[in-house]
């Protein structure tokens, strides 16, 4: 028996087909092959139809059909881009192009929110300022396009949109009310104050179902289209920052995943529920959160990651292959001789209070430093990146001892992998995991075919296990001081 498992992004679908009794993805797919177009409108928005993410995924499960017998999916599991706004009427239509997670347009009704409902009560009840999230996007909507918002009967994130389409039932989850800032954390309840205050109907809000667990099932007009069988639970939905955690079996308090693509992003999973009075970091429910047991993740983005190693290939070492940039740096001492890169070169920085610092080389001497000190510089300075992230989640409880990463990206070079692991004092466990594998073993948990998550992640699949070096530690930790010493110097 199959688990079907979708990743849905800004930039395409991916799906993998999870063999449930062995443990191992046995088909996969992404489409399109180039990145899925977003409309800008104006400047600050991002928008994408909602019907080319259901075209893809078509396409996708259409892909795997081809290879498996889809007459044995017995789950399916979503994941989706967080943060977006799909609004649909009452015959399940889009009533408007989706307004995605990068789109910027709500960040002032967001602060207009923060101060008419009151700080204090922000970040006692939302953990999050309302921000640029989901409930604000909407209440854009109902200001600026009133005879668009007077259509919308409920309104969604894309994850319960693609659910929307499979099942024909409207909903969505605790964890995916708070990302979208309509979660009250210390009522365990949905926080109607919010909607009350941008004066929304509680009706267009749907109702919730579990993250892990059965909920509404495949109709029969999706197994004539698709090959799926109706009846089928989808017993598992997600955001994608969330479901990367569970991906890599980070469920419990002191377990972080990470991610160093063009963008970078650590979520830490701990049980005390307390925000960041500066919101460098925002809180939301993790997906296997309970009454009894609450779970809470801690997300933390840093833009200028692993496209300060592109720039670098493209202007520095542009006859050279990452794995010939990575030898290159190696051959250059701990520290790097003193050379401090700045990373953040990618736009405003959320940790850094929204402020954009630009990226910067300091201690330059051209005597001394060639091009293989940039590249480890270069390096260095991403994982002090991650370190000074990591250094604000402690401060609202977060207590790292592990983190966990696929083989991807930047986690390819072992000098990265070592300067992150000494800088930060704790192992890395590589995985061999993405996104929509992770949603289809949440999905075959969910159904019930596995007993607990130790069952779900007992096939899992280790690539190996980086530990802090010790002689790299006092060097490395000379060179972190300097390089926050300049960082803080230009956040003055």
């Amino acid at each position: 028996m199959y688990s079907l498992g979708f990743d849905v992004g800004s930039s395409s679908v991916k799906v993998a087909l999870l063999d449930v009794e062995k443990g191992v993805c046995v088909a996969s797919s992404v489409n399109p092959r180039v990145e899925m177009p977003i409309s800008a409108p104006e400047k600050g928005w991002a928008e994408q139809d909602p019907e080319m993410w259901w075209k893809y995924f078509c396409e996708g499960v259409k892909d795997v059909a081809s290879v498996c017998d889809l007459s044995q999916v017995v789950s399916i599991g979503i994941s989706y881009q967080m943060h977006g706004l799909v609004a649909v009427d009452r015959d399940l239509k889009p009533v408007r192009d989706a307004i995605i997670w990068c789109d910027s347009r709500a960040v002032r009704t967001g602060a207009d929110a923060l101060e008419g409902i009151g700080y204090e009560e922000c970040m006692s009840r939302l953990l999050n300022s309302p921000g640029n999230f989901t409930a604000s996007k909407l209440a854009w909507v109902k200001e600026n396009e009133p005879d668009v918002y007077e259509r919308i009967w409920k309104f969604m994130l894309p994850g319960d949109y693609i659910a929307m389409r499979l099942t024909g039932g409207v909903a969505t989850t605790r964890s995916g009310l708070s990302e979208q800032i309509l979660w009250d954390f210390r009522d365990g309840c949905r926080a109607d104050f919010v909607a009350d205050w941008f004066g929304f109907d509680h009706a267009l809000i749907p109702e919730t179902v579990p993250s892990i667990g059965k909920s509404f099932a495949t109709t029969r007009e999706i197994e004539s289209l698709l090959g799926i069988p109706a009846g089928t639970p989808v017993s598992y939905r997600a955001g994608d920052q969330p479901n990367n955690a569970f991906s890599l079996n980070v469920l419990e308090p002191g377990e972080i995943a990470a991610t160093a693509g063009t963008s970078g992003v650590v979520y830490g999973v701990t049980d005390v529920p307390k925000a960041d009075t500066e919101s460098r970091v925002n809180t939301f429910l993790h997906v296997n959160s309970t009454a009894a047991q609450p779970r809470y993740g801690v997300l933390l983005c840093i833009n200028g990651v692993g496209i300060m190693n592109s720039w670098v290939h493209r202007n520095v070492a542009p006859q050279h292959s990452y794995n010939e940039m990575n030898s290159l740096a190696e051959t250059v001492p701990v520290g790097s001789d003193g050379l401090r890169i700045i990373p953040f070169g990618n736009g405003a920085e959320r940790m850094l209070g929204n402020r954009s610092t630009g990226a910067g080389i300091v201690g330059l001497d051209l005597v001394r430093h060639d091009r293989n000190h940039v590249l480890r510089a270069v390096q260095e300075g991403i994982a002090f990146s991650f370190r000074y992230g990591i250094d604000v989640m402690k401060e609202i409880g977060l207590r790292p001892n592990v983190i966990r990463a696929g083989m991807a990206n930047l986690f390819l070079s072992p000098l990265f992998r070592h300067t992150l692991a000494t800088v930060c004092d704790a192992r890395i466990e590589l995985l061999d995991t993405d996104g929509a594998l992770g949603a289809a073993r949440g999905a075959a948990l969910g159904a019930g075919f596995y007993r607990d998550a130790a069952d779900a992640f007992a096939t899992l699949g280790s690539v190996g296990l980086v530990e802090p070096v010790p002689g790299w530690k006092e060097p490395l930790e000379d060179a972190y001081g300097g390089w926050k010493a300049r960082l803080e110097e230009e956040l003055k």
